[in-house]
C-alpha cells in the first residue's frame, strides 16, 4: 500500500522509464506485459542480473528499476545499494517472491522506496511504480504489521521517546565482504570476482579470509551452505 493516492505517475513528460531485472524470462516477460499495457509506463531494458542491472541503469539511466531480490553475480538488494551511489536519480523497487521480514528492512536500507510481492504484482506493481515516482513509499499490506509491531517494540524499551528507526543491522559481514561470499558462492575465481567487482584479487583473497573466519566456516563449500542459508543464491 502507498501513503497516499494523489494522481499523477512520474517527474516530467513522457512515461516513466523502468528497467526491469529478473533471472527468468518468463517473469520479465509477464511483469512487462503488466507494466507496458499502461499508458504512463514503458520498460526501456531488462537484465538477467543484478550486475547486468547495474550496467542498463548507468547505460540507459531509467526513471525506476525494478530488481528482483535471488539474482546471480548481485543480488537485487545488493544492485540496489549500487544503484543508490552510481545512478541516484533512479529510484529502486524490489519485487520479490519472499514475504521476508529481514529482506523488507534491508531493501530499506538498501535504498529502496517500495517492495512489492510477485504474487500480488498484477494488483500492486502499477500501482507501486507511480508511488515510487511521487517520491512516497510503497509497501505490501503484511509489512504495516511488522512495522507497527518494531515501532511499539522500540517505543517500550526507550519508554517511548526519540525518532523512529529501522532494527539495528545483525549482519556480521559488510556490504563488500557479501558480495564476495555470493560470487564465491556460485562458483567464480578470485580472478572473475576482482574483475566484478573492479578490485585485485589480493583484495578478494582478503575478504575471503575475513569471511571464513568471523564465519568460523573452513572452505567453499562451506561458504555456499552459509551463502545458500541466507539467502544470498538459490540451491
Amino acid at each position: 500500500m502507498s501513503l497516499s493516492r494523489s494522481p499523477g505517475p512520474g517527474p516530467g513528460p513522457g512515461p516513466v522509464r523502468i528497467l526491469l531485472a529478473d533471472d527468468h524470462a518468463l517473469v520479465r516477460r509477464g511483469v512487462r506485459l503488466i507494466l507496458d499495457s499502461e499508458p504512463d509506463l514503458t520498460v526501456v531494458a531488462e537484465a538477467g542480473d543484478g550486475a547486468e542491472a547495474v550496467e542498463r541503469a548507468r547505460a540507459d539511466a531509467p526513471d525506476l528499476a525494478i530488481l528482483d531480490i535471488a539474482m546471480p553475480r548481485l543480488t537485487g538488494l545488493q544492485a540496489a545499494r549500487e544503484l543508490a551511489r552510481l545512478c541516484p536519480e533512479t529510484r529502486v523497487l524490489i519485487l520479490t517472491m519472499y514475504d521476508n521480514e529481514q529482506y523488507f528492512f534491508e531493501a530499506l536500507r538498501a535504498g529502496a522506496c517500495g517492495y512489492v510481492l510477485k504474487s500480488v504484482a498484477d494488483r500492486d506493481l502499477v500501482e507501486a511504480c507511480r508511488a515510487a515516482m511521487r517520491d512516497e513509499p510503497f509497501i505490501y499490506p503484511g509489512t504495516v504489521n511488522t512495522l507497527i509491531r518494531n515501532l511499539l517494540d522500540r517505543a517500550k524499551n526507550s519508554g517511548g521517546g526519540g525518532g523512529v528507526d529501522l532494527p539495528p543491522r545483525t549482519k556480521a559481514i559488510t556490504d563488500r565482504e557479501e558480495e564476495v561470499l555470493k560470487l564465491v558462492a556460485e562458483g567464480h575465481t578470485s580472478q572473475q570476482i576482482a574483475d566484478l567487482l573492479v578490485i585485485s584479487p589480493k583484495t578478494v583473497e582478503r575478504h575471503r579470509a575475513n569471511l571464513l573466519q568471523k564465519l568460523g566456516l573452513r572452505d567453499r563449500l562451506e561458504l555456499t551452505r552459509y551463502a545458500i542459508r541466507s539467502g544470498l543464491i538459490e540451491p
